[in-house]
């Protein structure tokens, strides 16, 4: 059997490291043969010695200034290099992990060219979600999501016709927050928005977590990834983070995939789908320890995020793009200590109200977009009378 040739966008981030640990365990299936990072060399040169990489990149070239030794690999850098490595015909699957809105143009370049994409990098289909759809049309490219609750969604339609799904159910942890009044959330800080209660992922995607912002993103992207309609697209919070996803049909039966919570095994189904492969090394779900399992439904005023997400979705063209790079200042500024939590909703608000909202039709579109919602965001942010109790 010949192995499957992994290059891993965003390697030195939780999901990239998860992957370099799957694919170490299956070194009979898959070979990692490029690492791509933005700019931790150090991790990256790591990751090149104990994985045996041959090709590592550095996107931001200056990065590598300064760098006397680097261990023996095939060392590029740039933006432009980023993309060759994914369109590599040596290349069989791209994982791109990559953190943010930049992913957008790595996940369009795998799908020309044809390539399985392992898709964990949520905010490339979510602003983009029109123009990756075709990219994967034209160019012939699989796309496949790492997230675990597409990837539960995935697994339970194997084998069913997508006109019989009557709803999609999408879980939420809740966040560390879950249980706080609306009133205790002024006090809460980036630390404590940090502390996952199931979950160990990056500071981004942990924010977003707390906010349940993520969430807001899965449902935009279940939209595109299986062409549903958002009035089939629910989420609901789920604490305890075994069930992942629920699929109803319409004969009244729900599917549902469950487990113990961990990104490697959306992961290692991504990367050998629709094969599955066994993994001593999982932790396998205990149904008499995991109970009691509960769900209850999201508070939209405590989670104002979600429901301005979801809301950017209906209104689609631009509008999901405006509501990802305005989070993503929101977020870093909070991380900064220049708002507060509960004004991060109003810095997104001001953003989807001031950017006028366009068709997706061009790349340029996204990206001016984009980066329009990120001065009217770091403008709101900067001007602390806007925010509340400022």
């Amino acid at each position: 059997m010949a192995l499957t040739r992994v290059a891993i966008l965003g390697s030195t981030g939780s999901i990239g490291r998860a992957t370099l640990s799957v694919i170490a365990r299956h070194t009979d299936r898959f070979r990692v043969v490029a690492v791509c990072a933005h700019s931790s060399v150090d991790d990256v040169a790591a990751q090149v010695v104990e994985y045996g990489v041959p090709v590592a990149v550095i996107a931001d070239p200056a990065a590598l200034n300064g760098v006397d030794t680097l261990p023996t690999a095939e060392w590029r850098s740039g933006h432009a290099a980023v993309l060759e490595v994914v369109e590599d015909e040596n290349v069989d699957v791209v994982v791109n992990a990559i953190v943010g809105s930049v992913g957008l143009e790595a996940t369009l370049a795998a799908l020309h060219a044809g390539k399985r994409l392992a898709l964990a990098n949520k905010e490339s289909l979510v602003a983009g979600g029109p123009l990756v759809i075709e990219a994967a049309r034209q160019g012939g490219g699989e796309l496949i999501p790492i997230d675990s609750e597409h990837s539960a969604i995935l697994q339970c339609l194997e084998g069913h016709d997508l006109g019989s799904v009557v709803r999609l159910v999408l879980t939420a942890s809740g966040g560390p927050f879950r249980e706080l009044e609306p009133g205790e959330l002024e006090g809460v800080g980036p630390e404590d928005a940090l502390r996952h209660p199931t979950w160990d992922m990056g500071a981004k995607i942990s924010i977003d977590s707390a906010t349940l912002a993520n969430k807001a993103l899965e449902v935009i992207e279940a939209h595109f990834l299986y062409g549903m309609d958002y009035d089939k697209i629910e989420a609901i919070v789920h604490p305890q983070s075994i069930v992942h996803s629920f699929v109803e049909f319409s004969d009244g039966s729900v599917l549902a995939q469950l487990g113990f919570p961990t990104m490697e095994l959306p992961i290692l189904y991504a990367l050998s789908h629709p094969e599955r492969v066994a993994d001593a090394s999982l932790r396998t779900f205990d149904p008499v320890r995991s109970s009691p399992l509960t769900f209850e439904e999201i508070d939209q005023e405590r989670f104002g995020l979600f429901a301005l997400g979801v809301g950017a979705g209906v209104r689609g063209g631009t509008a999901p793009a405006v509501f990802n790079a305005a989070n993503e200042i929101a977020v870093q500024a909070f991380l900064s200590r220049n708002i507060r939590f509960v004004d991060m909703p109003e810095v997104v608000s001001h953003a989807l109200a001031t950017v006028p909202r366009r068709n997706v039709e061009t790349v340029d579109d996204v990206l001016e977009a984009d980066a329009a919602a990120r001065i009217a965001a770091r403008d709101f942010v900067r001007s602390p009378r806007s925010l509340a109790g400022g």
